[in-house]
């Protein structure tokens, strides 16, 4: 197993590869688990998420193996990218990885677990959610920040941002970190990074009267586009969503 500590918890080295390796039959299950299972664990009195990424197909057995760096991995460095940037994820403490032979087998995400009170899904979820616009304008004050600071978030989705309340001082935590570009970011590549957080025009609209004010762009085109892409999004996902009913249909 290759397995990497962050500096702040080499100490816990020992305490963390025993975590994962009983990570199946230990440890509380956080979420469904449908796709990666994340459990939550005890390290020494703190709390710790470990992700165990599924196994992948027989194409990224090999590609994992000797030539693309793991989710595992790329959240681990992403997410030490995040924090020197100043930005919020939850720690990450460690990354391991299973490897037999010519073939990736698992890999493992370590972080510190950190207890919020919404993520953005609530505010799609709950149309009367207390402060809703504030938030929106904070959380879109936020994405600006990301973009400025160069970081292409391409799961800027609706559970992958962690809001703590803070007394209205929101901030801000990125989870689901392993799929992320840092550049230079387009006018473009700005507006199309908002596409899948909400089908809500309205919500979209408070977003884009935020990011045109921070931006000192018009409002109007800044609008025009977050929706434009919001629909296209809202248009492919609903086609798949089609498309995977009828599949199941013609399994039975």
């Amino acid at each position: 197993m290759n397995f990497i500590v962050s500096n702040k918890h080499t100490s816990k080295e020992r305490e963390i590869l025993a975590l994962l390796q009983n990570f199946e039959n230990q440890g509380k299950l956080f979420g469904n688990g449908a796709r990666n299972k994340i459990k939550i664990f005890n390290l020494d009195g703190q709390e710790v998420n470990i992700k165990s990424f599924k196994v992948p197909n027989l194409v990224n057995k090999i590609a994992y193996r000797f030539f693309r760096k793991s989710k595992a991995q790329r959240s681990f460095e992403y997410a030490h990218q995040l924090l020197d940037r100043g930005i919020g994820t939850p720690y990450p403490v460690a990354y391991a990885e299973e490897k037999d032979g010519l073939l990736f087998k698992k890999s493992f995400y370590v972080s510190e677990h950190l207890q919020s009170d919404l993520t953005y899904r609530t505010l799609v979820q709950q149309p009367d959610y207390p402060e809703k616009e504030r938030i929106l304008r904070a959380f879109t004050r936020f994405t600006y920040e990301l973009h400025e600071k160069g970081i292409q978030f391409l799961d800027h989705s609706p559970g992958n941002t962690l809001i703590k309340l803070n007394g209205g001082d929101y901030k801000f935590f990125l989870v689901d970190l392993n799929r992320m570009n840092f550049k230079t970011l387009s006018f473009e590549e700005r507006m199309k990074n908002f596409s899948r957080l909400t089908p809500e025009k309205g919500m979209v609209a408070i977003m884009a009267s935020e990011y045109a004010e921070v931006s000192n762009r018009p409002e109007a085109e800044v609008f025009e586009k977050m929706w434009g892409y919001t629909e296209e999004f809202q248009q492919k996902f609903l086609k798949k969503k089609r498309l995977k009913k009828k599949l199941k249909f013609w399994k039975k």
